[in-house]
C-alpha cells in the first residue's frame, strides 16, 4: 500500500512527469486489476445465485438466461460508446461514479421481491459494469509502458481472479442466508470506490503526459478493408469463447447437480477451481503475446483446448474437473491478445476498441447464456455441454487475421 499511495498521490508537474522514464508502473495496472477484481467479484455474485433464484421465484432456465441477457447486454450496449465518447472528452471521475450505480444494484438485487425487480436490478449492475472496463482498462494501457499485453492480462487476471472468488463468496455468505445476505457485497462495492478514486487522481496528474508518452509507440494499424476483415474474425472467435465460457459460468453447477448429483455449495468449489484456471490462463496469455505475437497465442489458445473441451461431456466427476481446469486455463490466454490486438489494429482509439472488445464479451456472453438456456430447457443440460464442446473449433478462423505489425527484415 505504500508504494501505491506515493505514486497516486504525489502530484507532479506535466513537464516533471513527461521526463520520467515511461516504464511499467505496476503500483497503477495493479490498482486497476484489484479494482477489476472487486469489480467482477461482485459481477460473478449475480449467476453464482442463479439456483437460489430459481427455487425462490419458481423460474425456469430460460428465465435464468434472460437475467443474464439483460445485465449482461444492457453492458455491450453501454461501453462502447462510453469508451468512444471519452476518447474524445475524458471523464476521469466516471470510474468512480459507475461503482456507484454497482452499489445501487447490488442492494436492488438484496431487496427484490419479484423477477421483474430482478431484471431491473440487472439492468442497474450492467450500467456499472458498462463504465467500468474500458476506462479501467485505459489506464492500464497508460501505465503499462509500452508492454501492453503484459499490463492488459494483469489487468484482466484482476477480473478473473475476481469472478473465481465471487462464487466462493456467495457459497459462503449468500447461499446459507438468503438473498438479503446479498447486501454483504456492497463493502466490496465501497472498497472499489475507494480504489477508483485514487486511480482517477494518479490521471489527473499523469494522464496526459503519459498517453503523449504512449502515442509515439502507435503502428500504422490496419486499412479500412483490413479493419473489417480483423473486426469480422474477431466476431467469430469471440462468439466461439464466450459462448462456451458462458456454459460454464452460468450453467456449470446445473450440469454437475444434474450429472452427477452434486449439492449447490459442492458444485460451486468446482465452479471455483474452473474459473481460477481461467485467471490463470489469463495472466500468462499478455506477456507470452508481447514476446511471440498475439495471433500466436490466439492459434494456441483456441485449438489447443479443442480436445479438452471434446472430452468433458463424456468424463467421470474426477476427470470433468480436470478437464474443466485444462479448458479453463488454454482457452483463457486469448482475451488479452485479442484486445491488444484490436488497439494495434485501431491505434488512438483506446476507450473505443476496448469497449468494443468488452461490449461484445458482455453481449455475447449474455445473448450465449440466454440461448444456452432455451436449450437446456428443450434439451437437458448434459445435451448442451456435448454439443457447445464443438465451438473452439471456430479457432480455424484465425487464419483470416490480417497482420497489424510490419515484419521484420
Amino acid at each position: 500500500m505504500t508504494a501505491k499511495s506515493a505514486t497516486l498521490d504525489a502530484p507532479m508537474p506535466p513537464s516533471a512527469s513527461e521526463a520520467q522514464p515511461q516504464g511499467f508502473l505496476m503500483p497503477i495496472v495493479g490498482g486497476a486489476a484489484l479494482a477489476h477484481l472487486l469489480n467482477d467479484m461482485i459481477q460473478a455474485m449475480l449467476p453464482a445465485i442463479f439456483p437460489m433464484l430459481k427455487a425462490n421465484f419458481s423460474l425456469s432456465f430460460g428465465q435464468i438466461g434472460i437475467i443474464a441477457l439483460v445485465y449482461q447486454a444492457t453492458a455491450s450496449l453501454l461501453q462502447p460508446w462510453i469508451g468512444l465518447y471519452t476518447d474524445k472528452h475524458p471523464k476521469p471521475y466516471l470510474l468512480p461514479s459507475g461503482m456507484v450505480m454497482t452499489l445501487i444494484g447490488i442492494a436492488l438485487i438484496a431487496t427484490a421481491g419479484s423477477y421483474p425487480m430482478l431484471l431491473v436490478a440487472a439492468a442497474v449492475v450492467g450500467v456499472g459494469s458498462a463504465t467500468f472496463h474500458p476506462e479501467a482498462s485505459r489506464i492500464a494501457r497508460l501505465a503499462s509502458g509500452g508492454r501492453f499485453g503484459t499490463a492488459q492480462s494483469t489487468f484482466q487476471v484482476g477480473g478473473n481472479t475476481g469472478t473465481a472468488i465471487g462464487p466462493l463468496l456467495t457459497a459462503a455468505i449468500v447461499i446459507p442466508y438468503g438473498q438479503s445476505a446479498v447486501a454483504w457485497f456492497m463493502l466490496v462495492a465501497l472498497a472499489a470506490i475507494f480504489v477508483l478514486y485514487r486511480l482517477t487522481v494518479w490521471v489527473l496528474h499523469h494522464g496526459k503526459a503519459k498517453a503523449k508518452s504512449l502515442a509515439k509507440s502507435h503502428g500504422e494499424g490496419l486499412d479500412r478493408a483490413g479493419v473489417i476483415r480483423a473486426v469480422t474474425v474477431i466476431c467469430i472467435l469471440m462468439f466461439a469463447k464466450f459462448v462456451y465460457i458462458a456454459s460454464f459460468t452460468n450453467y456449470f453447477t446445473f450440469y454437475l447437480i444434474q450429472r452427477f448429483g452434486l449439492s449447490v455449495q459442492h458444485s460451486q468449489v468446482f465452479l471455483f477451481l474452473f474459473l481460477a484456471a481461467v485467471a490463470a490462463g489469463t495472466f500468462v496469455g499478455g506477456p507470452v503475446g508481447d514476446r511471440i505475437g498475439r495471433k500466436a497465442v490466439i492459434w494456441i489458445s483456441f485449438l489447443g483446448v479443442a480436445p479438452f473441451a471434446l472430452a468433458l461431456p463424456y468424463a467421470n466427476l474426477l476427470w470433468t474437473a480436470i478437464l474443466a481446469i485444462a479448458v479453463g486455463l488454454v482457452m483463457s490466454s486469448a482475451f488479452a491478445a485479442l484486445v491488444v490486438y484490436a488497439q494495434e489494429a485501431v491505434p488512438g482509439r483506446v476507450g473505443l476498441v476496448s469497449g468494443l472488445m468488452f461490449g461484445l464479451m458482455f453481449g455475447i456472453g449474455g445473448i450465449g447464456a440466454a440461448g444456452v438456456g432455451e436449450l437446456a430447457d428443450k434439451h437437458g443440460i448434459v445435451w448442451v455441454y456435448g454439443v457447445t464442446s464443438f465451438l473452439p473449433l471456430l479457432g480455424l478462423a484465425t487464419a483470416f487475421l490480417p497482420n497489424t505489425r510490419k515484419k521484420k527484415l
